[in-house]
């Protein structure tokens, strides 16, 4: 154990962002499969087939996209902010949680969306965002603190990826949410004889 230790460590070293992307996009990859394992084969009867369309697109954004843009992040956020002191860890969260998730968010969103070839790619973020930043600050604010106090530099995105683990299986369940109908609303309608009563309609 002690030797892959050492040589997941040199890796690292050597290629910090091959090596970050491919822990976080195999993790993305055990998130959402864990995620379909649960729904399709355990709550689903009879038991359904995993998508592996959609595993794939996971290890895509994980690999591709998220994997790399953590890896520069932390290093730039490392190099600007350097110790682990109260204030120094409480500046990074704040950094970390209010300028780069959001961003990362939005592209998540906008690149499963690209996968997906829908033809409107906000659209899902802009309906899911909200949420899913709410989420992210009770996730990640604790997650965060631990990170910038206690774990190596290069560490992070390791331990950011293992964190993921649980994190992603939060954005897969949010990212299966179905937006496509509109929201019913209540309206008061009044009859020919004079009473009211309620209907339901689609919000436009």
């Amino acid at each position: 154990m002690s030797k892959l230790r050492t040589i997941f460590r040199s890796f690292l070293e050597k290629h910090p962002i091959i090596g970050n992307s491919i822990v976080y996009g195999t993790l993305c990859v055990a998130a959402e499969t864990s995620q379909q394992t649960l729904n399709k084969k355990v709550l689903e009867k009879p038991p359904q087939p995993l998508d592996k369309d959609i595993i794939g697109r996971y290890a895509i954004y994980g690999t591709a996209v998220a994997g790399p843009l953590l890896s520069v992040w932390y290093k730039y956020l490392d190099m600007k902010l350097s110790g682990n002191t109260m204030k120094i860890v409480v500046k990074k969260m704040f950094v970390d949680q209010f300028f780069f998730t959001p961003q990362l968010l939005v592209v998540f969103y906008v690149t499963m969306s690209f996968l997906e070839r829908k033809p409107d790619l906000l659209e899902e973020c802009k309906t899911k965002f909200v949420n899913t930043f709410s989420a992210s600050c009770l996730f990640w604010i604790p997650a965060q603190a631990i990170n910038f106090s206690v774990i190596p530099s290069l560490y992070r995105v390791t331990y950011v990826g293992s964190c993921s683990f649980a994190w992603i299986n939060i954005l897969c369940w949010f990212k299966r949410q179905d937006t496509s109908d509109k929201f019913q609303v209540v309206e008061p309608i009044k009859g020919d004889d004079g009473t009211m009563h309620v209907e339901h309609v689609k919000s436009e």
